[in-house]
């Protein structure tokens, strides 16, 4: 018997990426229209969100799964192909926002943006985090990692929306104190946006092609799991405890022992407190699959070949 808390993150919703596809669409064309290299960065950025969205959308659910060591549930990963199709792009688009910011730098032509460029920016943030309310509402119901990736996503994307702010206000700022090397900030701005898309479109395609990065977690954090577990009432022993880490986040693998003649709804109420302690004790702890199995040892309980003795059992 087994108790488990599902993890397979569910594909980004259409809504969501059509938002982001909007939102791409408006920063990319006022950045072509006022010459906003750092504007045009974060249309890449929101570019790339569409990217994830539409690549898991398009991966087939149970086709390529990654099977976690020391459990018997399997991950479904994104497909690798149109991963690869739009990291393609993605690459591309890069390149040449690099290769126009520096050539801006080096021939001393960068002009700081105007006015309507600003108000773009602080819109585009305003709208952005009106879709990340939105993501968040539509995927409440489902498990807490899928809505821990949705605010590290947010959070890579606010990061980019701020170098993004920050280039354009030190542009027009410049202008304004009449500092013209401030001027610079928007296509520096544009290069640190390109390379934190470049990042991400790196470990979208590891993410893809390998599946999620997992490290064993020490062994005095183990432990402490262990312990944890063992506090349970009814828990007589935890035969195996893994942990792995994925990013910020741990996922526990537990096998534990209980009274051979429990019920299996109350091992599995058993189970599943063990399961919640974990996740309310441990806030980076998202996953929790707890496998129940009979207690073998014989004295205290009954053994198998004494299943006609009236002796009561330890746990009643």
């Amino acid at each position: 018997m087994t108790r488990e808390q599902a993890v397979v993150p569910a594909p980004a919703t259409w809504p969501g990426i059509a938002g982001d596809l909007v939102l791409a669409v408006f920063l990319g064309t006022v950045g072509l229209l006022y010459s906003s290299l750092a504007l045009l960065a974060g249309a890449l950025y929101a570019a790339y969100d569409v990217a994830v969205g539409v690549a898991a959308r398009l991966s087939v659910p149970g086709k390529r799964r990654i099977r976690l060591a020391g459990s018997s549930t399997n991950l479904a990963t994104p497909e690798p192909l149109p991963a690869i199709f739009f990291s393609v792009f993605l690459l591309m688009g890069t390149v040449q926002l690099w290769i126009a910011a520096i050539t801006d730098m080096v021939e001393g032509d960068a002009t700081p943006p105007e006015t309507f460029v600003l108000a773009a920016v602080l819109l585009s943030m305003a709208l952005h985090e009106t879709l990340f309310q939105v993501k968040l509402r539509l995927t409440r119901r489902r498990s807490n990692q899928e809505l821990q990736q949705i605010v590290e996503k947010h959070r890579h994307a606010l990061f980019s929306s701020v170098v993004v702010l920050a280039g354009v206000f030190g542009a027009l700022a410049g202008q304004a104190w009449e500092v013209p090397v401030l001027a610079y900030l928007d296509p520096v701005a544009a290069i640190l946006v390109a390379l934190h898309v470049m990042l991400q479109v790196y470990r979208l395609v590891r993410r893809s092609i390998y599946g999620p990065v997992r490290t064993e977690v020490r062994e005095e954090d183990a432990s402490t799991f262990i312990e944890t577990v063992q506090r349970v009432h009814g828990v007589i022993t935890v035969d195996d405890l893994k942990a792995q880490e994925n990013g910020h986040y741990v996922t526990v693998t537990a096998k534990i022992s209980v009274n051979p003649k429990l019920t299996v709804m109350e091992a599995n109420d058993i189970a599943n407190r063990a399961k919640m302690l974990l996740l309310n004790r441990f806030s980076h702890v998202t996953d929790v699959r707890i496998q129940v199995g009979p207690y073998e040892a014989g004295y205290p309980y009954k053994s198998n070949t004494d299943a006609d003795s009236d002796l009561p059992n330890l746990l009643q």
